[in-house]
């Protein structure tokens, strides 16, 4: 989604500013204080601003306050006028432009996939700033301008976004050495019945895909650890054997066997469509993609 280049009239700027922060904080005393303003200050601001768009900017989930899709469109817009104008300025007044290019990807890709990427950025001496996000998260920050490119595995490429394949992976399971499935060439789900596996987090595409491909298998919980490192801990400590993207390789000891009864995935790189990307944005855009 391109963003126009200049607010339309009747969007104030400073209401911009209040709302990036509030949006930022998702919390209005904290984003005055981040602004060095009052409470009612920052609320009134970001009440005329909804005023202006004619729409609700956020809403109450619970507790929690969120941003709606109206909300997520003016974050995104505010944080290019931002970036756009600083553009303009240092270009006005003969300086460089040394505005960060904004990156988000999940642990596990900056760990087994972009290393290549990120020093190929640090010897062309593109500067870079590093947003670490789940593969919602990253996504999210490409839409609302918190991020000029995301890296994140996703089923369907988003529609609204320009989106390249760029890595497909599999699964392989990591097991001790000396255990008796490490002689195996490749396991099915069969080979895993009765095992103590290190899993994620209920609710995680990677446990959801696991658990619908031991469907009819028992198997038990050894215990539930968020990113591939601390898995892999698990594993060579003798906790259990876990299932986990084969880019990651086995820590000492421990042995990774293919695992094709779960589909490959494919790792996107996510930009916006935007007709006129900084420089910065361009080169990284370039990099992960070329090749």
């Amino acid at each position: 989604m391109s963003h126009p280049t200049s607010a339309p009239p009747g969007l104030d700027p400073t209401c911009l500013v209040a709302f990036v922060a509030f949006a930022e904080h998702l919390n209005f005393t904290r984003a005055a204080a981040a602004l060095h303003l009052s409470q009612p200050a920052v609320h009134g601001q970001v009440t005329r601003l909804t005023e202006q768009v004619g729409a609700p900017l956020y809403r109450r989930r619970g507790r929690r306050l969120v941003l709606t899709d109206a909300g997520r469109a003016v974050l995104a817009f505010a944080r290019d006028q931002a970036e756009r104008t600083g553009r303009l300025l240092a270009d006005l007044r003969g300086a460089r432009d040394t505005a960060p290019t904004l990156l988000a990807a999940g642990e596990g890709s900056y760990l087994y996939l972009l290393g290549p990427t990120l020093r190929a950025a640090h010897t062309d001496g593109l500067r870079l700033r590093l947003r670490v996000r789940d593969a919602v998260g990253a996504v999210e920050a490409v839409r609302t301008a918190d991020a000029h490119v995301a890296v994140a595995p996703v089923d369907e490429a988003p529609v609204d976004l320009e989106a390249v394949a760029r890595w497909r992976v599999g699964q392989h399971v990591v097991v001790p050495a000396a255990h008796p499935l490490a002689r195996r060439a490749a396991l099915t789900p069969a080979d895993l019945a009765g095992e103590d596996l290190v899993v994620g987090p209920p609710g995680g595409p990677h446990r959801a895909a696991l658990e619908a491909a031991l469907t009819d298998v028992p198997w038990r919980v050894a215990v539930e650890a968020s990113g591939w490192p601390l898995t892999l801990r698990f594993v060579a400590l003798g906790v259990g054997l876990a299932v986990v993207n084969d880019c990651c390789p086995p820590p000492p000891g421990c042995v990774a066997l293919p695992f094709p009864a779960m589909p490959r995935r494919a790792f996107f790189a996510l930009r916006r469509r935007d007709p006129d990307p900084p420089p910065g944005a361009r080169a990284l855009w370039h990099l992960l993609t070329a090749g």
